[in-house]
């Protein structure tokens, strides 16, 4: 399963929140149960961003799918990255694309809407 870190950061609302039950965000983050998705840990750091979410999913649209109900629920921005074990670039032949050795998946095609 592919891990992803996410990256948060509270809203004004959020903070609002967080400061009256500084556990909402912990609780937002547990309630979020989703076929596909494996959560690692949730860290408070100081800095540029609030928390740090470490997780496993199936594919881009489980972890988009996620990150948007963490959003909403936590009060937060949310800005997430697929993290590659550094094992795999060691090991990748140096002809070969980045996405087909670590098997990451391309956008989503949208239907025209138009």
């Amino acid at each position: 399963m592919p891990t992803y870190i996410q990256l948060l950061t509270l809203t004004p609302e959020g903070r609002a929140k967080t400061l009256e039950d500084p556990t909402s965000v912990l609780r937002a983050h547990e309630s979020i149960r989703m076929t596909g998705v494996q959560e690692l840990g949730l860290y408070g750091v100081l800095g540029d961003y609030d928390f740090v979410n470490i997780v496993e999913a199936d594919d881009n649209d489980v972890i988009a799918r996620f990150s948007l109900e963490l959003g909403v629920k936590a009060g937060a921005h949310v800005y997430t990255l697929p993290a590659i074990p550094i094992g795999r670039l060691e090991a990748m032949e140096p002809d070969r694309p980045l996405a087909e050795a670590t098997g990451a998946v391309g956008p989503t095609e949208l239907p025209d809407v138009s």
